[in-house]
């Protein structure tokens, strides 16, 4: 006699969140506004994730607590957008979040980007939290800035 079992210790299956914000994708491919495209799309965690990692990377070789305190901000907008995302796609608060899954990099670019952002403004404990999430994704932050190649 044969049974079916699951795998009890396998984990909970990899998140794959739909494809429902392409035109932001497809916006940024063509140079949109980062900003113009937040705003028409304020659930993509892509379009916030690139305004943190812009705000990131302006101005000189210092950091500015403005700066930082701004890509802070958004960060964290396109984080939350992606837990929501994430929740409705099955989630259930742990297992990968895989990031050659292309939907998914928005939300791991704006943990990423906050983990960065968290780190500059001095919110240590934050930023080791966004690093230990990427790492129980099944990616790294280093990984994640790669994405953005």
């Amino acid at each position: 006699m044969t049974s079916s079992v699951d795998d009890l210790l396998a984990g909970p299956p990899p998140t794959l969140l739909p494809d429902d914000h392409p035109q932001v994708r497809d916006g940024l491919d063509t140079g949109e506004d980062p900003a113009r495209l937040a705003a028409d799309h304020p659930a993509s965690s892509l379009a916030w994730a690139v305004l943190a990692e812009l705000t990131l990377d302006g101005g000189g070789a210092e950091p500015s607590a403005a700066r930082s305190v701004t890509a802070y901000a958004y960060a964290r907008t396109g984080y939350h957008r992606g837990l929501d995302a994430l929740r409705r796609a099955g989630w259930r608060g742990k297992g990968p979040i895989p990031a050659d899954h292309v939907p998914n990099q928005g939300f791991l670019r704006a943990l990423g980007a906050l983990a960065t952002a968290a780190g500059q403004i001095g919110e240590t404990d934050e930023a080791e939290r966004c690093e230990a999430f990427l790492r129980d994704s099944g990616t790294s932050l280093d990984a994640v800035r790669a994405l953005r190649d």
